[in-house]
C-alpha cells in the first residue's frame, strides 16, 4: 500500500501525435518509508468502443483496418479486425460511440447500453476506455461506413457470426483486447 503520492516534476518528452510524459514522484510505503520514482505515461485522451450484434442473426459487426504498431511489433500485414472504436474528442463516452460507429460502419444505431469501463494498458497508457454494446438491425444502415476519408483510415466493415469469431479468437485472427473483451461479455451474458 502506498500513501501521500505527490507529483514533484512533469517534462513533457513529445507532443507530437498524442502526449509523452516523464512524471517524478513521490509517495510514503506503509512502513514509513518515502520513495521517489519516475515513469513514462502515454496521454492520448480517453475513448469508446462498441459491439454491435443482431440477436436474428446471431451475427456481430467489427472492422479491420491498418494498425501500424502491430506491424512492428510482428503482424506480418499490419491489419487488424477490431470493433469499431474511437478517441472522445471532448465528446462524451455515448456521443462519441454513436458517432465513431456511424463513421466506421456505417451503422445508425438507435440505443446503445455502456457496459464497463477499464484502463487498456495502465502501466504505461492514461487512456480508460468505455465499452458499450449495441444491437443492429440491416434497416439501420446508412452509408457504407469505412471511416473518414480526410482522415484515411480505410476501414473495412466485417459481419461474422458470433461462433465464428470467437473462434477467430482461438486460432489468433482476433487479437484486440477490447474486441476479446467485448465478444467474451455477448457469450458471457448469454446475449448471443
Amino acid at each position: 500500500m502506498i500513501n501521500n503520492i505527490k507529483i514533484v516534476k512533469t517534462e513533457v518528452l513529445s507532443d507530437n501525435w498524442y502526449v509523452l510524459r516523464k512524471i517524478t514522484y513521490q509517495y510514503t510505503k506503509k512502513d514509513g518509508t518515502t520513495l521517489t520514482q519516475s515513469r513514462e505515461a502515454y496521454d492520448r485522451g480517453n475513448g469508446a468502443t462498441i459491439l454491435l450484434y443482431n440477436k436474428v442473426q446471431r451475427t456481430v459487426i467489427l472492422t479491420r483496418q491498418f494498425r501500424l504498431p502491430t506491424f512492428i511489433n510482428g503482424n506480418e500485414s499490419g491489419m487488424l479486425i477490431e470493433a469499431c472504436a474511437g478517441l472522445l474528442d471532448k465528446d462524451n463516452a455515448e456521443d462519441c460511440i454513436r458517432r465513431e460507429t456511424q463513421e466506421e460502419t456505417g451503422y445508425q444505431v438507435t440505443a446503445v447500453r455502456k457496459i464497463f469501463e477499464a484502463y487498456m494498458s495502465p502501466g504505461s497508457v492514461t487512456e480508460i476506455l468505455h465499452f458499450f454494446i449495441a444491437e443492429y438491425t440491416k434497416a439501420m444502415k446508412v452509408s457504407e461506413g469505412g471511416g473518414l476519408e480526410e482522415e484515411e483510415e480505410n476501414i473495412e466493415v466485417l459481419e461474422f457470426g458470433i461462433d465464428q469469431a470467437l473462434s477467430m479468437i482461438k486460432n489468433g485472427e482476433i487479437k484486440d483486447a477490447k474486441t476479446i473483451m467485448l465478444l467474451q461479455y455477448i457469450r458471457m451474458n448469454s446475449i448471443l
